[in-house]
């Protein structure tokens, strides 16, 4: 094998759909409605490329501080290291509707009450 350093090299199982949900992506997706605040999931869909994070931020929870028509703007904290140190930048991405969900365990609170 050769020394693979490609975008997505590694992604096989981690963009790929679930069993039986295949194909179309379902409307109530784009439908979702968010709000500056909100707590996200950032899970990378692979059926729609456009607007996908990389592999480094699939799987983080973060906030939501811009909403636009098509995407929603999130603050990432990435980590790496630098020489002998460890660096955390902080980056504000916008990233699709596909790529993304409400946190399932704050769906919960919020809707507790009715």
């Amino acid at each position: 094998m050769m020394n693979t350093k490609g975008k997505r090299r590694g992604t096989r199982y981690m963009f790929s759909r679930p069993f039986r949900k295949h194909g179309v992506v379902p409307l109530a997706t784009y439908m979702r409605i968010y709000k500056k605040g909100d707590t996200v999931d950032i899970k990378g869909m692979g059926t729609v490329q456009k607007g996908m994070l990389h592999k480094c931020y699939h799987g983080k929870t973060r906030r939501v501080y811009n909403v636009t028509q098509h995407a929603v703007g999130i603050d990432v904290n990435k980590q790496f290291l630098c020489t002998t140190s460890l660096v955390c930048l902080e980056n504000h991405f916008l990233v699709a509707t596909h790529h993304h969900s409400l946190l399932r365990s704050f769906c919960s609170l919020l809707y507790s009450d009715i």
